[in-house]
């Protein structure tokens, strides 16, 4: 069996760096970076000025206290236009506020002023003066990363781009985890214009007898899109498409594939929830996609099944499985017994903080997760994040659930109220990518479901 390839930019490999990894990435510093434009005298004296009362990290301080600190805040004071051409630092705590924009939109994004913060931009011109307006703001904990974002993309490190195939719809190409599977690993950002609505991860089988995706993908463009880069790989015809769940990324894109012959299979309550939702979930994808929701419309599946449907595909066994209430309705699972590889969809993440929806049941998911750890697989294709292992979607997954509903259960036990839960210490998970936006709306969502369990 081949090496499971992770993609480079959702291994946190700037936390991991050893002592001679780290010395040759840091022979890649140019000083100052060729991208560096040049000023005037006058303007390199304010420069000068500014940074010597700024505190400065290097690429070396940056990665230390990225590890020893993963609550930092980083800030990129770029336009998001140069953020679109050449990518961004991939950190979990990560915001874009423009220079001309920082004092009027920083206290919205980090509210406490102890909170620790890096700021950057691409040649350390701009980034200086950004830190010394923070401190001048009031923050007590802020640093210039003073090699700028160049050196740190020629150094090699771990990069975040709006879309890294700009010439297609997808947010990244197909990898292969295994001969004969594939897995277009989707932004851990929420869908968006820029990544065509590929923020989850859109898998495919190739066998000898056909090809079997997971999701149908956002929209119309985007599943013509991965369907394009199968045929690159295989002249075998897709012959299924399985829904992991009735969110729109996950099943909005089943239009194309019907149109190519295709069955979609879903879960029985994954299709009852898409007759509920699914022309809502089409509207918010137009609203957001314009004019990439081009020729989407919402369709339902041609397959239902309960906990099980068994396909055989040549010399390949796949197991479509529901093994109980997770994530979402109906969540569905590809198992490889074979290979020992599961597409899990939503019942498991990494990389990103898992969402708790309103109808989530944080208890049943870690009940289920028992039935998805029976499996055994060795391999895991998550619903966000890149392929890895069990033990890896267990700690950020199973163990957040665990720890949140005890957080909260103690919140409860001791007569405390909503905002009481919303304050519980998430500190070991707030490195994960959207956990700023989640961490809150996941502990109020367990408060509420727990003061009736």
């Amino acid at each position: 069996m081949k090496a499971i390839r992770f993609p480079h930019a959702l291994l946190p490999a700037a936390l991991l760096l050893g002592a001679t990894a780290q010395a040759q990435t840091l022979s890649a510093i140019v000083t100052p970076p060729p991208e560096a434009p040049a000023i005037t005298q006058t303007a390199q004296g304010m420069l000068d000025a500014v940074n010597a009362r700024v505190p400065q990290l290097d690429t070396a301080g940056f990665l230390a206290q990225m590890k020893a600190q993963p609550q930092t805040v980083v800030i990129d004071v770029r336009t998001p236009a140069e953020l679109n051409l050449s990518g961004y630092v991939d950190a979990p705590r990560f915001f874009n506020i423009a220079r001309g924009q920082l004092e009027f939109q920083i206290e919205a994004a980090v509210p406490d002023k102890a909170t620790p913060i890096v700021v950057y931009c691409g040649v350390s011109q701009r980034s200086p003066l950004a830190a010394d307006t923070l401190i001048r703001l009031g923050y007590t904990n802020v640093s210039n990363y003073r090699d700028g974002f160049f050196n740190w993309k020629r150094a090699g490190l771990p990069i975040q781009q709006f879309d890294k195939v700009p010439a297609s719809f997808l947010y990244d190409l197909p990898q292969e985890v295994i001969p004969g599977v594939w897995s277009a690993i989707g932004a851990t950002a929420p869908g968006s214009y820029d990544n065509s609505g590929h923020n989850n991860n859109l898998s495919f089988v190739i066998t000898d007898d056909g090809v079997l995706v997971v999701n149908a993908g956002d929209n119309y463009l985007l599943a013509q899109s991965l369907h394009e880069e199968i045929k690159k790989r295989t002249t075998q015809p897709v012959k299924y498409v399985v829904l992991e769940n009735s969110q729109g990324h996950a099943m909005l894109g089943s239009k194309y594939w019907k149109e190519q012959g295709v069955t979609i299979i879903a879960q029985r309550d994954t299709a009852a929830y898409m007759e509920k939702t699914g022309y809502d979930s089409l509207e918010v994808m137009r609203a957001r996609a314009r004019d990439k929701a081009f020729k989407t419309e919402f369709v339902m599946p041609d397959t239902l099944y309960d906990d099980r449907l068994d396909l055989k595909m040549g010399s390949w066994n796949l197991q479509i499985l529901h093994l109980g209430s997770s994530h979402s309705h109906g969540d569905t699972m590809v198992w490889l017994p074979e290979k020992k590889l599961v597409i899990a969809g939503d019942t498991a993440f990494h990389v990103r903080m898992l969402p708790i929806f309103e109808d989530t049941d944080t208890a049943k998911w870690i009940e289920t997760w028992d039935k998805f750890e029976a499996l055994g697989a060795a391999i895991v294709i998550p619903g966000h994040g890149g392929p890895t292992d069990m033990a890896t979607v267990r700690k950020w997954t199973r163990d957040y659930l665990v720890h949140l509903r005890a957080k909260v259960a103690e919140v409860i036990r001791n007569g405390g109220s909503l905002d009481d839960a919303y304050r519980v210490d998430q500190s070991a998970y707030m490195h994960l990518h959207t956990a700023d936006e989640l961490a809150r709306s996941n502990a109020g969502r367990v408060y509420r479901a727990m003061e009736f369990e």
